[in-house]
């Protein structure tokens, strides 16, 4: 049987995320493997060393937090299998900073269910019985902490299907995920030395909410890095200019027509309405409104290169 760190049936969530903080869980894993571009190395390593504030909940953290438990139920409508809840939090019986918290465990069976709620959007990586490797690093973390021999994966695409598939014990897949997961913990995290950075729109969110804060000047010797990105920032210019000539060509070539065909494409051009409302013209019209109430102000470190001519 596997070790149990903490019951969590009644546990308060502050206390919760602290045990959440003391390895890395289930929905950690894809991310040290750099699968997920959602969970990277860089936000693990910032969220596991307190850097992080906790996430905002979103509309589809909150469907599939309340779509979990119909999720399971159709899970056992499909397979005829019993599944419950288990309240608590495991841990790895010799690594202590694997941890995990299940969604059910398989009633007779030596075996747990993950169950995932996902966009129409999605659809395609259900075909042909196939789903995201980030689903299946995350199945491999729970058989390695567990010590289960199987684990099975429910997935609701929402209102397109329902799917479910069986992850057999794999013991070579298993040592290289922990392996991973010990190299990530032991460099990064028990050191607290920030891993590299890979581009990832979540790794840049995660580095603006680690230095929010802002003062003063340094000296910084990233010339190549600087050069580069220079360079590739020119180069981006010139490729949405092209864009930009190409659609020209289009356009002229569709003229007044609203759709056109090439061979497999079909190219719209339609007209839409949108709506908006303008700043200074509700002030200019309507100057006794106090706006404050319905303003919403953001602060934010804005980023800029610029060279030595440029500042004079």
């Amino acid at each position: 049987m596997p070790r149990i760190l903490v019951n969590t049936k009644d546990l308060p969530r502050e206390e919760w995320l602290k045990y959440r903080m003391l390895g890395i869980g289930g929905s950690d894993a894809a991310g040290v493997l750099g699968l997920n571009p959602y969970a990277t190395p860089y936000t693990i390593w910032a969220d596991k060393t307190g850097r992080l504030p906790e996430e905002e909940e979103n509309e589809a953290m909150r469907q599939g937090r309340d779509l979990e438990a119909y999720v399971a139920q159709r899970f056992e409508e499909a397979t005829g299998k019993k599944v419950r809840r288990r309240n608590v939090m495991f841990q790895h019986d010799t690594y202590d900073f694997m941890t995990a918290n299940i969604d059910r465990e398989i009633v007779g069976e030596n075996a747990g269910l993950e169950c995932k709620t996902t966009s129409v959007m999605n659809l395609r990586k259900f075909k042909n019985g196939e789903y995201p490797d980030q689903y299946y690093a995350q199945c491999v973390h729970y058989l390695a902490v567990t010590g289960f021999k199987r684990w099975y994966l429910a997935v609701l695409v929402l209102n397109q299907g329902f799917y479910h598939y069986v992850i057999e014990r794999d013991e070579a897949e298993i040592a290289a995920l922990v392996e991973a997961e010990k190299e990530f913990w032991e460099t990064y995290v028990v050191p607290d030395v920030a891993p590299p950075v890979d581009g990832y729109i979540a790794t840049s969110k995660a580095i603006d909410r680690v230095f929010s804060d802002s003062g003063g000047e340094c000296e910084i010797i990233g010339s190549t890095a600087i050069q580069n990105y220079l360079n590739l920032k020119d180069a981006l210019r010139q490729i949405k200019r092209e864009i930009r000539k190409l659609e020209q060509e289009i356009k002229v070539e569709l003229g007044e027509c609203e759709i056109g065909y090439c061979g497999d494409f079909t190219v719209k051009w339609r007209k839409t309405l949108k709506s908006s409302v303008s700043k200074e013209k509700l002030i200019k019209t309507y100057p006794k409104i106090n706006l404050s109430k319905v303003m919403k102000a953001t602060e934010y470190r804005r980023f800029s290169i610029t060279s030595k001519e440029e500042n004079q």
